[in-house]
């Protein structure tokens, strides 16, 4: 795939002209540049300093007032079923991309191309050709969190006639061969390779952790096939800086070892006589499993690698800053052994906890995966910008892409006891405008109804994934502060408004569908009788449960509100206003 094509070339533009180009970008070529009426053909020495002229020229050069379009020259018998995208955000989720290419088709294969550039490159194979062709066609051009994607044939010497679609499905290749690379995690044999390794170094050692030039860091992500971020500008004056480390497992342990060797030369070097011990950072959520019950299996990790580690406090903890430092002291080796053992241990904790989440997603209906941001470790930066500060750019427009209509907001009155008030407003309104940040919802207290009042009413106001999000953080801030016992599960009440003519069908014949809620989500639901429906013609339904069992029954509730409106709709059209009916 060496030879390339390109478009949008001025009348004007000789080959003398795109020569200067190439030779400007220091990219070589290995024969003439043949010039036609509006486009030319080039040929590269290899595969990669063709990529190279892509990544380095497409959409990004102009010459005589057109910007260049550089893309792979395949012959149109050998425009078939494979593709290259180009420009996938550099940490873009496995699982969303396989959302987005499995909506024009069977995708057989999907391999990462190894490139210089920040974002990522991958080759993917379609099982037919008119599966190819759609994808090209919606794909080109499409935005993704900021980066428009960049779609184009690469040649099939394979190319036969359409090959028919497997099993007339849209979706993956169940029976493929296996899909080989990541968009931003090399080859990935297994899901855990989604975890990074997030570490905490001293920042006296980050100028010999990058070398001159970053030749440092370049020669260690070369030899580990890693992608290492250094966030010096996190913590301006801070003693210690994080590293992030995407990688196989393999990978992320041969790139610590690195570092810390790195690390102890340069101790010796500058006469620090103290120990350098190894800080691994590790989100809350996978701790407790880490060190296991009574504290075994954190026991069992410093008897089997003979180190000494320790875990930084909860108390350290902050809403916005959900890890903990994991400090490992031993020998180079020793330490080494123990960062493969405790990344194994996380890595298991996120693995499980993924399955648990897409098993909740789907009892949940309408609740993205990949706009919660529960998850660390998906983001530029290591940590999730969801985690971190708020939903990232273009999320909403970019779990809209994959097929979902933009969610409608809705209202939710959440109960909290009145003491709580105070922790989750925060000092000087802190808490709750972050909080409000973080979820992407509008969030207010409502003012008490007495002084003597034992509960006060929490306004939440967002789509699904926003009241997820918001709501969870209200139940959990409520166990942090000890508003409820140790072994005590935190039960809200939280009432949701349904239109007074869908009453009925929440409720269900004979309160048979109410029933059935319950049973499904553990929540208890009552839907009281002999109300008098609201200026908007509304009554309201009260859940009261932990939060996956409130989350659950308030989705269910808001499908069944759904499908009335949706049946009510052509009666609508046809007839006027549906007639509200009381039982």
């Amino acid at each position: 795939m060496n030879k390339l094509y390109i478009g949008n070339v001025s009348e004007q533009a000789s080959a003398l002209d795109l020569e200067s180009v190439f030779e400007q970008w220091k990219i070589p070529f290995s024969a003439p540049f043949l010039v036609k009426s509006g486009y030319a053909f080039v040929d590269c020495p290899d595969e990669k300093v063709a990529m190279r002229a892509i990544d380095s020229l497409s959409g990004k050069v102009e010459l005589h007032g057109k910007v260049l379009e550089v893309e792979h020259s395949v012959p149109k018998r050998q425009r078939s079923c494979k593709l290259q995208i180009r420009n996938i955000p550099p940490h873009m989720q496995w699982e969303v991309l396989d959302g987005l290419l499995a909506q024009y088709g069977t995708v057989e294969s999907c391999e990462q191309v190894n490139t210089d550039t920040e974002t990522a490159v991958v080759n993917v194979r379609y099982a037919a050709k008119d599966q190819a062709r759609e994808a090209l066609d919606k794909l080109n051009g499409f935005l993704m969190e900021n980066y428009a994607l960049k779609v184009s044939y690469i040649p099939d010497e394979t190319a036969t006639a359409d090959t028919p679609a497997l099993g007339g499905r849209r979706g993956f290749n169940s029976r493929g061969p296996p899909r080989q690379g990541s968009p931003n995690l090399g080859a990935r044999p297994k899901l855990q390779s989604d975890v990074p390794l997030r570490m905490l170094v001293p920042t006296q050692f980050v100028g010999a952790i990058i070398g001159k030039e970053g030749a440092t860091i370049r020669n260690i992500t070369k030899q580990t096939h890693s992608k290492i971020d250094i966030h010096r500008k996190e913590n301006a004056g801070a003693a210690e800086k994080p590293i992030t480390v995407h990688s196989t497992p393999e990978g992320c342990s041969s790139a610590c070892r690195n570092i810390m060797e790195i690390m102890q030369k340069e101790a010796i070097d500058t006469k620090i006589t103290e120990e350098i011990p190894l800080k691994i950072l590790a989100h809350n959520n996978f701790v407790g499993r880490l060190i296991g019950k009574e504290g075994r299996n954190l026991k069992k990790i410093e008897q089997d690698t003979d180190t000494k580690i320790t875990i930084s406090p909860l108390q350290d903890l902050t809403l916005y800053n959900p890890e903990r430092t994991i400090t490992v002291k031993g020998t180079l080796d020793a330490c080494s052994k123990a960062e493969e053992e405790i990344m194994k241990k996380i890595r298991e904790s996120y693995e499980n906890d993924v399955a648990a989440m897409h098993l909740q997603s789907n009892l949940i209906p309408g609740l993205n995966l990949n706009a919660l941001g529960i998850f660390p470790g998906a983001a530029g930066g290591g940590m999730s910008p969801s985690v971190v500060s708020g939903p990232p750019a273009g999320a909403q427009a970019s779990y809209q892409s994959f097929g979902q209509s933009q969610m409608e907001s809705e209202t939710v009155h959440l109960f909290i006891p009145a003491l709580a008030v105070g922790a989750i407003i925060g000092k000087q309104g802190q808490h709750i405008k972050q909080l409000s940040r973080f979820a992407g919802a509008s969030i207010k207290i409502a003012p008490a109804d007495d002084v003597d009042a034992k509960q006060r009413m929490v306004i939440i106001t967002g789509p699904p994934e926003a009241q997820f999000k918001a709501q969870g953080r209200i139940f959990g801030k409520l166990k942090e502060e000890n508003f409820f016992g140790p072994k005590e599960e935190v039960k809200l009440e939280a009432h949701i408004k349904v239109p007074s003519f869908a009453a009925g069908r929440v409720i269900g014949k004979g309160g048979k569908t109410v029933n059935e809620l319950q049973n499904l989500t553990s929540a208890e639901v009552v839907v009281p009788r002999d109300q008098t429906p609201d200026e908007n013609d509304q009554v309201v339904v009260k859940i009261t449960g932990h939060f996956y069992a409130s989350q659950l029954a308030q989705r269910k509730i808001q499908e069944i509100i759904s499908q009335v409106r949706r049946q009510q709709q052509p009666k609508a059209s046809a007839t006027g206003p549906p007639v509200t009916r009381r039982k």
